[in-house]
């Protein structure tokens, strides 16, 4: 998890989170120096799973998840953001998928600030699945909504710093080098709201103008293909 002044809705999805861990879980969380009541809640869960990583200044969630990776311990990660709510059986449901898959991405209910259902589906709004050239267009791997092997991130780290956002680039490699796979299962709410990180429209359409549109898909381009080559020289 990656968190930077969610004090507003953090306590929410940490009490949906640790009563689907075992004890030998671990719950990462990096926070990126925030100036409210974020670490205060999170150490008022007094749970020795939770490990705070504090006083970061990434000033980027890319950057914040990429702290987290590097310090978790666990064969297989979920991402989790700050302000959602997972559903009581998100760990069980994702870990079957991962028996056959290296990455699961699952569907969710898109919610307003107060968790009010507001679409019935994330992949029906997105159009999420499979494919290079799909999500490389139009990405559908939420990141919220993902869990992987660890050996993905063995090759998606370090994240190039040109890349539009980390859940993006997770896609694009689990698309080259893995087995990815979307579920229809709705394993959690994804809750919108004024003070997100990404920012959609009230429609639910970005606000990327197309130029940006371009710039974020070239660097893009650019960070995969050098990946390609930097893990071909490693071979």
């Amino acid at each position: 998890m990656a968190t930077y002044n969610g004090g507003k809705y953090i306590k929410d999805q940490i009490a949906s989170i640790l009563p689907q861990l075992k004890l030998s879980d671990e719950l990462v969380i990096s926070d990126d120096s925030s100036t409210d009541n974020t670490i205060e809640i999170i150490r008022s869960f007094n749970d020795k799973r939770i490990k705070i990583i504090e006083n970061q200044q990434f000033k980027s969630p890319i950057f914040n998840f990429e702290n987290a990776l590097k310090h978790s311990d666990g064969d297989v990660i979920f991402l989790s953001d700050q302000d959602d709510k997972w559903s009581e059986n998100k760990v069980e449901v994702m870990l079957s998928a991962l028996q056959k898959y290296d990455l699961v991405v699952s569907n969710a209910f898109i919610g307003d600030g107060s968790l009010n259902i507001i679409r019935d589906s994330y992949f029906e709004w997105r159009k999420s699945r499979n494919g290079i050239l799909k999500n490389f267009v139009r990405n559908s791997y939420l990141g919220c909504c993902m869990a992987f092997k660890r050996k993905v991130i063995q090759v998606a780290l370090p994240f190039p710093k040109d890349i539009p956002m980390h859940d993006m680039w997770l896609g694009m490699i689990s698309e080259i080098y893995f087995k990815p796979v979307f579920i229809k299962d709705k394993l959690m709410i994804y809750r919108r709201h004024d003070e997100n990180a990404t920012f959609l429209n009230e429609d639910f359409t970005s606000n990327e103008t197309l130029s940006s549109k371009f710039k974020f898909r070239y660097n893009l381009f650019l960070a995969i293909v050098r990946r390609i080559i930097n893990k071909k020289r490693s071979i």
